[in-house]
This record gives C-alpha cells, sequence and structure tokens, in this order.
C-alpha cells in the first residue's frame, strides 16, 4: 500500500485508560507500523500521564489552544503550532490549566507497548515514577480519582 487515509469524521476516540483523555490512535487507525502518533484533546483541568520511555523520542505539537508540559522539573508554555522534542529517558507530563480546550499530536519513533497490564513491575515504575495516575502540581497534583 502506497499510504493511508482516515478522515477526520472515521478517528475513533476514546477516553484514555489512566487519566480518561480522549484520544485518537492515528499511527493503528491508518496502519503504521514504525511509529506511534496519536491526538490528544485535553479539556481544562486534565493532564496526560507522567512517564518516560525506554527507547522511544517523542514529538509534540500543539495544534489547538495553549500546551503546557513538564519535562523533568522544567515548565514550559507553548503556543499554537509550537513544536517540542523529548528524548525517552526525560519524565514529561502535557497538562491543560487553562480554560480553553487543548489539541496536541504526538508522534514516537520507535514505537513502544503502553498497555500497563502486560508491565513487570520494574517496567511500570521506571515509566512512571510517581505511578500512571499522578497529576502536575499545576493541577493540584496527587493521583487522579475519576
Amino acid at each position: 500500500m502506497a499510504y493511508s487515509v482516515l478522515e477526520s469524521r472515521d478517528a475513533f476516540w476514546r477516553p484514555s485508560n489512566q487519566l480518561k483523555v480522549e484520544n485518537t490512535d492515528l499511527a493503528k487507525q491508518l496502519g503504521a507500523e514504525t511509529l506511534g502518533a496519536r491526538l490528544w484533546r485535553l479539556a481544562p483541568g486534565q493532564a496526560s500521564t507522567r512517564h518516560r520511555h525506554v527507547t522511544q523520542h517523542e514529538l509534540y505539537v500543539v495544534l489547538e489552544g495553549t500546551g503546557r508540559a513538564r519535562i523533568d522539573d522544567e515548565l514550559l508554555t507553548l503556543s499554537e503550532l509550537s513544536a517540542l522534542m523529548v528524548g525517552p529517558e526525560h519524565v514529561r507530563q502535557l497538562f491543560n490549566g487553562t480554560d480553553a480546550e487543548a489539541l496536541w499530536l504526538v508522534v514516537g519513533a520507535p514505537p513502544e507497548a503502553a498497555n500497563t497490564l502486560e508491565m513487570s513491575e520494574e517496567l511500570l515504575e521506571m515509566i512512571y515514577p510517581d505511578g500512571p495516575r499522578a497529576l502536575p502540581p499545576e493541577l493540584g497534583g496527587g493521583e487522579f480519582e475519576g
């Protein structure tokens, strides 16, 4: 196959397992095998999981709204169409501390499995140093209760 197309109206959106953030797995729906790609729609007060990777580099692009991210201990605020690249060993978390929705495109390669049910305790602790439901201090810290 030379290419594949996913029309926006046909994309399957679902809440993430841990923090219930609406997302669509573009890579899976388009049949990509060598990279991961998702759209994440963060409502005000929502965050993605605070995590790192083993080998995957990730590119983050703010498509709509204001992007907030914490990389290790550094807090970033990104305007629309700004891009951010994060190496696998760095802990990262997207969050939305504004009053408007934020839409992110996240692309990573090489792809890594993200099913927490299939991970060893050691791998879980390495990937999610504060657990898979930790919120950033800007959203009250602690653990998501949803």
